[in-house]
């Protein structure tokens, strides 16, 4: 194995390089090195890209891993497992494995009850630690998922985005017959899109500016697309629900507006769920909740349960890896042909993967 590797290494705002760095040492105890295969492009990569650091430490060290300042991108991979470390029994050198992102510590209160996807130290792969956009990486034993038979390495590169968006309808309750609302069609909205089919919603109104994201999310089964660019998307929901307002409503932008637009297209009492990465904060009247019952719920990320549950929809074809991968690109040409081209041409891609071959 060579001593150094090419990777994509974030330095600050627009300022991501390719550069020689060492190969990963053999994993510490408890931890594989991975081989990777594929690893997308996330909408938190290009966060860090346009406008970082957004989760990336650069003021202090990160108490979990210790990293500040550079560090290798990536976290939405798949790839065979070369080594193992030292106690590891779950996982074989061989294993083919789409890695949870979520390291965490295991000790917290929310790790103990099983939600380490909000660890009070939680830590990104290629966010606060080395990430996949290199030929070799090393993660927690514990967060490999291996990927079933009938789920290729291409799409499971893709079920890490896509149990954002598993989670996510899962945080919502049942939602079977249920008017919901998904504002966003990008990788994370349609993701919640083939979700919220896959679990009996009556129907989708999916609200996307982008004609080409509309002829996606009509794809992966919306019922009604709605541009709010040329129209009144509140009032156009609640004419579909007899004047009330939609039963649920995902909000997978992350922006200022869309926000309060997702407690907006709600009927009183229902649930509003906040998926989207938020730049900058909104301006809100919080007696929109107080004074409606109305509720709104966080959610973040995934645990390796909404993997698993997600490859099972994979294999049987309710939700589609297809729809989401709109590029291909080699590491070399990862901010030219990936993180440019997914700022600059963003209504035409959804999910771009990249190869360190």
């Amino acid at each position: 194995m060579s001593e150094t590797m090419r990777a994509a290494v974030w330095h600050g705002k627009q300022d991501v390089r390719v550069e020689t760095v060492p190969v990963p040492p053999f994993p510490q105890p408890g931890w594989v090195k991975i081989k990777v295969a594929w690893c997308g492009i996330c909408g938190s990569d290009l966060h860090e890209y346009a406008a970082g650091p957004v989760f990336i430490p650069v003021d202090s060290p990160h108490p979990l891993t210790g990293k500040q300042g550079s560090l290798i991108l990536g976290h939405e991979f798949t790839g065979t497992v070369v080594e193992v470390g030292e106690g590891v029994s779950n996982i074989r050198v061989g294993d083919i494995v789409a890695p949870d992102a979520c390291q965490h510590c295991g000790e917290c209160i929310m790790c103990r009850a099983g939600r380490y996807n909000v660890c009070e130290k939680l830590a990104f792969t290629g966010l606060h630690n080395d990430g996949a956009f290199a030929p070799y990486v090393n993660v927690p034993a514990e967060l490999c998922y291996i990927l079933p038979e009938g789920v290729s390495l291409e799409a499971g590169a893709v079920i890490e985005p896509l149990a954002t968006g598993f989670k996510a309808v899962r945080e919502a309750g049942t939602i079977l017959g249920e008017t919901v609302v998904i504002i966003g069609a990008g990788t994370i909205g349609l993701g919640t899109l083939m979700a919220a089919r896959a679990a009996g919603a009556g129907k989708i109104i999916v609200l996307e500016m982008s004609s080409a994201r509309t002829a996606k999310a009509y794809e992966c089964g919306a019922d009604v697309v709605l541009n709010p660019k040329e129209c009144d998307a509140v009032a156009e929901i609640k004419a579909m629900t007899n004047g009330s307002g939609a039963d649920v409503s995902f909000e997978c932008v992350g922006n200022k507006f869309t926000g309060p637009l997702a407690i907006d297209v709600i009927h009183n009492g229902a649930r509003a769920i906040i998926v989207g990465i938020f730049e900058e904060p909104s301006s809100f009247n919080f007696f929109s909740l107080s004074g409606t019952d109305k509720r709104v719920i966080g959610t973040l990320a995934y645990t390796l349960d909404d993997f698993k549950g997600v490859s099972a929809l994979l294999a049987n074809g309710k939700l589609k890896a297809d729809p989401m991968i709109t590029g291909k690109v080699s590491l070399e040409d990862i901010v030219e042909k990936g993180f440019l081209e997914l700022i600059n041409n963003k209504d035409e891609n959804i999910k771009i993967l990249v190869t360190p071959e």
